[in-house]
């Protein structure tokens, strides 16, 4: 989906203008992967934009820096701050925001201890990831030939920007071959997640979620729609998933931040019923609640003006 500039990003403790939020060819990230970031959305809401879960986000951008032994230059508070800054800044209600912490330019080769670490914040325009209809038709699904990662190979749990290759490499093959979006088996070929989301599916009236153990991220908005939907009377837990339960699903659906929930209509070609009742129920719910809609869930809306 294309870009849309906005007037400023954040970068190293100041507002740039988009054009001049640049980086040298020889940066570091750019030639090892080494580098964390976070997917977040601010909603248009009765009081102005407001960014869903922002603390979250900013917390797991922290730990996801510590595992991979990156020593952030600022802390949550001001990096929370600056987000609010930066989406005041760009002047829309909503917008999708991509903070992103990354080893800079001056030094090289795989040694990263000497290396400086910057941080950028950027927001724009964007709209639902998997198309306008994905809560109502559904999208069709396969299952990637690449394997997600093993936790001693590239931790999972760590937002990292090398590690989407992984996803990249399976989201582009399920494109090619008319795909809407791939499912990632763990090293064990139990279900992990989707190259950019986790998955949900119903088996005998109870939803299911692939463990951390699998490979799975430990999503934001995973956890948003558990509570939703205990809220709501279903059973929901997180568990180990065959790849045979995809087949035999009496409702899948999948959630993160650009993808928001988007219900799945089949998997490997085998029809799976859309869209279920529990996942048109969550949708409807999340879709309030991160515009500040939903009165007991208003603590995850935090205002950017």
């Amino acid at each position: 989906m294309p870009i849309t500039p906005t007037s400023k990003i954040w970068m190293n403790g100041e507002l740039v203008d988009w054009d001049q939020a640049r980086i040298h060819v020889l940066t570091h990230t750019l030639h090892y992967g080494t580098g964390v970031f976070e997917g977040i959305r601010a909603y248009e809401t009765s009081q102005g934009p407001a960014v869903f879960r922002l603390t979250d986000h900013i917390v797991r951008l922290h730990n996801s820096a510590k595992i991979v032994g990156m020593e952030l230059p600022y802390s949550v508070d001001e990096l929370i701050e600056a987000t609010k800054a930066t989406v005041a800044a760009t002047g829309l209600g909503s917008c999708y925001v991509r903070p992103i912490a990354y080893l800079g330019y001056g030094e090289m080769g795989l040694n990263t201890l000497p290396c400086t670490v910057d941080v950028a914040i950027a927001c724009w325009p964007w709209g639902a990831y998997l198309g306008d209809e994905a809560v109502t038709k559904g999208v069709r699904m396969k299952v990637s030939s690449w394997t997600r990662h093993d936790h001693n190979t590239m931790p999972p749990a760590s937002k990292t920007t090398g590690n989407y290759v992984n996803s990249s490499l399976a989201k582009v093959e399920a494109l090619n071959a008319g795909y809407d979006e791939a499912i990632m088996l763990a090293p064990n070929g139990l279900v992990a997640e989707c190259t950019g989301e986790n998955i949900f599916v119903a088996r005998h009236g109870t939803l299911l979620t692939p463990p951390l153990s699998a490979g799975a991220l430990e999503g934001i908005t995973q956890h948003t729609v558990m509570t939703i939907a205990a809220d709501l009377g279903f059973e929901c837990r997180v568990d180990d998933l065959a790849r045979s339960d995809l087949y035999i699903a009496e409702e899948i659906f999948v959630c993160g931040t650009a993808a928001e929930v988007s219900s799945v209509n089949s998997v490997d070609d085998r029809a799976v019923p859309c869209p279920g009742p529990m996942t048109t129920a969550i949708a409807a719910v999340y879709a309030r609640a991160v515009r500040a809609e939903e009165p007991q869930y208003k603590e995850w809306c935090e205002l950017a003006v």
